[in-house]
Order: structure tokens, then sequence, then C-alpha cells
């Protein structure tokens, strides 16, 4: 590969990872707002997942930036890999752990969240966007050997499971009543998110 055809590559491997970082804090903060006042615990889960997200964004920004630059510090990149690596893997599962401990108390307390219109719509653009993102990630990353950029994919990938599962429990809770679904897509989410956790943590013990 010539210097020139990697330089276009790292180029659009950033543009990806800011869209992706760009997209998921506006995401969260959309789908928050709007599972605290409908009462779901799904949208709720989901919004803070996105919040998470940037971080391995934002590290993958740092890694394709000093390489572009022409100062990359491989030692410096596989420390800060690690330690971003270690903080998202927990994260995932402390936010499982929550996300799952509400589901149950809304299952147990018979919790009816209300319909989310806004929610609805926001999964279901969040399911393309999130498909074309992992999609063109994959392929820049395997184009540029970056099993870096090729795992960031996979975390994306997971993101469009998650909002499949999302948009599910809302729509069966706003179209025909079934307000457990929003708890139980919860608890779906949780299950994810524990084996999205894992999987980082085993990734960096492997490394």
């Amino acid at each position: 590969m010539t210097a020139t055809a990697r330089a276009g590559l790292l180029t659009r491997g950033l543009r990806l990872e800011y869209l992706t970082v760009g997209w998921n804090i506006a995401e969260g903060l959309i789908a928050v707002g709007a599972g605290i006042a409908a009462g779901s615990i799904a949208l709720i889960g989901f919004g803070v997942d996105s919040f998470v997200e940037t971080i391995s964004g934002g590290v993958l920004i740092w890694r394709l930036s000093a390489e572009a630059r022409g100062n990359l510090d491989e030692e410096a990149v596989e420390r800060t890999e690690e330690r971003a690596e270690r903080l998202v893997g927990v994260a995932f599962l402390l936010l499982a752990a929550y996300v799952a401990f509400e589901a149950v108390r809304s299952l147990i307390n018979l919790e009816e969240p209300h319909a989310s219109p806004v929610g609805i719509a926001l999964t279901a653009l969040s399911i393309a966007v999130m498909l074309w993102l992992a999609r063109a990630k994959r392929r820049t990353g395997e184009a540029l050997d970056s099993r870096a950029l090729v795992a960031d994919a996979q975390q994306t990938y997971a993101c469009w499971y998650l909002s499949i599962v999302t948009l599910a429990g809302l729509a069966l809770n706003a179209l025909l009543g079934w307000w457990w679904a929003d708890p139980v897509a919860a608890l779906g989410i949780a299950v994810l998110l524990v084996r999205e956790g894992l999987e980082v943590l085993r990734g960096e013990d492997e490394d």
C-alpha cells in the first residue's frame, strides 16, 4: 500500500470515528432524556451505553490521529488501549447490573412505562446508522490492517443489536400496550452488555 493510499484510509477512519462519537453523544442525550420522561429503563440503558461507546471512539481518534501525524508511539498506544479497554469493559458490566436490577424491579412493581415516540424514532434511525458505521469501519480497518478499528467496528455492531432490542420493547409497549416488553427488552440489553463487556476484557487479557 502506498503512503498516499494509507493516508486516505486514515482520514476516512478518523471521519468515521468522529461521526461515531458525535452520534453517540447526541443519541445518548436524547435517549436518556426520553427514557426518563417515559419511565423506560430500556431506553435509559440504551442511552447510557451510547456514552460508554464514546470512550472507545475517543481512543481510536487519538490513535489514528497520531499515525496520521507520523508520531505514533506504539508503547503509548498499547498502554492507552489497555486502560481504555479495561474501563469500557468494567463500565459495560456495571451498566448491565444497573439495567438488570431496574428491569426486575419494574416487573415486580408492575411499573408501566409511557409510550415514547421519540425513543421509537431514535432507535429506528440508530439501526440504520449503526449498521452503516459498523460496515464502513470494518472495511476501513481491514484495509489498514488495524485490529483496533476492526474491534471498534464489532462494538458498533453490538450497538446495532441493542438498537433492535430496544426498538422491539418500545414498539410492543406503544402499539400493543405490552408494558412488560420494555423491562424484558432491558433484560435483553443487560445480557448483550455483559457479553460485550466480557469480550472486551478477554480481548485485553489475550493481548
